[in-house]
Formats: C-alpha cells, sequence, structure tokens
C-alpha cells in the first residue's frame, strides 16, 4: 500500500494539479505573516461549490489590498465590519466574516501573529497540534464583536474532526510541491488528517477504519493508520488522494479506487 501511495504522491502532488482550490490563495504572498492570514480566510471558506469557494475568498482579499496583515493592523474592527457588510457565502454572513477578521485583529495585537498564538499552546511532547488549535481557535473565537464567526471558526473541544482547520495547518506546516509551510517550527508528524468525505471514503477503502461518524476521533484514528508508512508526516498523501474526488467526482473516486487495488 506505502508504494502505491508514493506513487499517487509522486504523479499528483504537484502544482498543475492544484486548481481549482482555494489553496492557490496562498503562493503570490511570500511575507508567512501574511500567508498565514490568506490561508486561514480561504480554509475558512473552503466549504460548499469550489468556483463560489474562489469568487468568496478573491472578494476578501480584494478588500484586504496587497497586505492583508498590513489591512488588519491598520483598520479599525468598526470598520473592518463596514467593509464586509454586504459579504455572504453560503450560510456566512459579513458579520460572520467580520467576526473572524477581528478575532484574527485581536490575536495579532496580542501575540504578534496567528503562528505565535498557535505556537503559545503548542507542545512538542503533545501527541497532535489539536491542543494548540484549541487554543488558537478560542482566542479567535473570544473576539465576537457583534457576533462570532459562527461555523467559520468551529471548536476542537466539542469533538468536530475540524477539516478546514487541519486542511489549514497542513497548508502552514508542510512544505513541499504543493504546500507552502511557513511555519517551520511545528513538527508535521503531529498534523492530524483533514477529513472530508472524500478521505473518510478513502480511509474506509484501504482499512484505516470502521468508524461511521466523520468526528475527531475518527480523524485520529484515520491519522494513526496513515503514520504507519509515514510516522513524520501523516497527512503526506492528503493532498494526492483527495484531488480524484474534487476535480473529477463519482468517475475520480472510481479511479482512485482501481489506483488502490480495491
Amino acid at each position: 500500500m506505502k508504494q502505491k501511495l508514493d506513487r499517487l504522491y509522486d504523479r499528483y502532488n504537484r502544482r498543475q494539479y492544484v486548481h481549482p482550490d482555494p489553496l492557490e490563495f496562498l503562493y503570490p504572498y511570500k511575507d508567512v505573516r501574511d500567508r498565514e492570514i490568506v490561508g486561514l480566510i480561504a480554509a475558512s471558506l473552503a466549504y460548499g461549490k469550489v468556483a463560489q469557494i474562489l469568487v468568496s475568498v478573491s472578494r476578501v482579499l480584494e478588500v484586504m489590498g496587497e497586505s492583508p496583515e498590513a489591512y488588519l493592523r491598520a483598520t479599525p474592527s468598526k470598520m473592518i465590519f463596514t467593509h464586509f457588510k454586504p459579504f455572504v457565502h453560503r450560510f456566512a454572513t459579513g458579520a460572520h466574516l467580520s467576526a473572524l477578521l477581528t478575532g484574527i485583529q485581536q490575536v495579532i495585537f496580542e501575540y504578534g501573529s496567528i503562528y505565535q498564538c498557535f505556537a503559545s499552546g503548542y507542545r512538542a511532547s503533545h501527541e497532535t497540534v489539536w491542543p494548540a488549535l484549541t487554543f488558537l481557535a478560542g482566542k479567535i473565537n473570544a473576539a465576537k464583536g457583534e457576533c462570532g464567526p459562527g461555523h467559520l471558526m468551529p471548536c476542537p473541544e466539542k469533538g468536530s474532526a475540524c477539516k478546514r482547520l487541519n486542511l489549514y495547518l497542513r497548508w502552514m506546516v508542510r512544505n513541499d510541491a504543493v504546500d507552502p509551510g511557513g511555519w517551520n517550527d511545528i513538527s508535521p508528524a503531529k498534523l492530524v488528517v483533514p477529513l472530508d468525505v472524500h478521505m473518510f471514503r478513502i480511509a474506509r477503502q484501504i482499512g484505516l477504519t470502521c468508524r461511521r461518524q466523520t468526528d475527531m476521533n475518527t480523524a485520529l484514528a484515520i491519522t494513526e493508520g496513515f503514520r504507519q508508512w509515514v510516522p513524520d508526516d501523516p497527512v503526506r498523501y492528503d493532498f494526492a488522494l483527495t484531488r480524484f474526488g474534487i476535480r473529477d467526482g463519482a468517475a475520480g473516486s472510481a479511479a482512485l479506487e482501481k489506483e488502490l487495488g480495491h
């Protein structure tokens, strides 16, 4: 199985297969302080039809200008709510998005960057990034403004798989042909698989879980399964494995099943 997974990684873990994916928004930002903000916005809005995700993220970044970090440092929180009042992305309103942005803003004012906040909750002794992720999400959710971020910033302690937050961490911690990285002091070995319907189906096909719920415990179990092949980078195959379903739907999933011999 590891040989099959490595072949898929070598074939598909390339920039040419990224589009359409909100990950592509991170590439133009060379300063990690901008990239981590863009990444969190893109990951938070990464639900629904991919075409609409790309449109929504583009609209947010257009308002924030060349440097999202500079925008958040210079813009009063009330003005942020004004700027994004017309915004809508499926269930997310401008108030939800503005609460997320002001939460990020408060984290930057208190810690200097999103990374520094995350690192404050991170310990090398932790088995996974889950405690640090819980710490970061709590800090962002604490700055409610007119309302909270709602579903844009889930609470890990409630047992959700937190797919979008784990996807964000994959982007920021790993560094290869696809994931741009930037959080160099966080070990990829601690990452948790971003569990969505595509990865859940794949994990069941290759025997990594028999569970039926796509919750935190299932995400941790699947991550542990991948560790048997890559203990230092258990989310290594995430991008390559999920390309099939994301790009080609059911036909792609069938092709992947054939590739893996199931």
